[in-house]
């Protein structure tokens, strides 16, 4: 769990995940980025949710994600689903940035300008995000009711 720039902004609550093939943003991110459904573009895959139900895709979106002084742009796929974090980045975002990455430290470390730069995981944060998801219990309304805005 870390804190990265995205769209220029400090976003909370990402998650590393080394076994995901997409990187994921989700509805509370998708709402603070003041994102339309006009900036997204098709994306007709579906998508596994750790719960292992399916979830049908809003679209995709390109948005920047800045490390130090490393800017890389990233395919994010917008899901209308519940999850503690605000997004997640995985083997694209961590390939792009050449990264070695550990769980078990809580630490991705990549190479810019001959230096070791390191990104360190929050463990307060991803204690939180854990007992959030926890306690979740869904309701029946839907997340693309006109009021999410999605």
């Amino acid at each position: 769990m870390v804190t990265l720039k995205i769209e220029g902004y400090d976003v909370k609550r990402v998650l590393v995940d080394q076994g995901s093939a997409v990187d994921i943003i989700y509805p509370d991110l998708y709402k603070g980025l003041n994102l339309k459904p006009k900036d997204l573009t098709v994306y007709d895959s579906l998508l596994v949710s750790f719960e292992g139900k399916t979830v049908t895709p809003r679209g995709q979106i390109r948005l920047p994600i800045q490390t130090g002084s490393d800017m890389v742009e990233m395919d994010f796929i917008v899901v209308d689903a519940y999850s503690p974090y605000t997004a997640i980045v995985a083997k694209p975002w961590l390939n792009a940035l050449e990264t070695v990455s550990s769980t078990q430290h809580q630490k991705v470390k990549y190479l810019s300008d001959g230096q070791v730069k390191e990104i360190v995981g929050n463990q307060s944060m991803a204690r939180q995000c854990l007992v959030a998801a926890i306690l979740y219990r869904p309701n029946t309304e839907s997340l693309t009711s006109p009021e999410r805005g999605l």
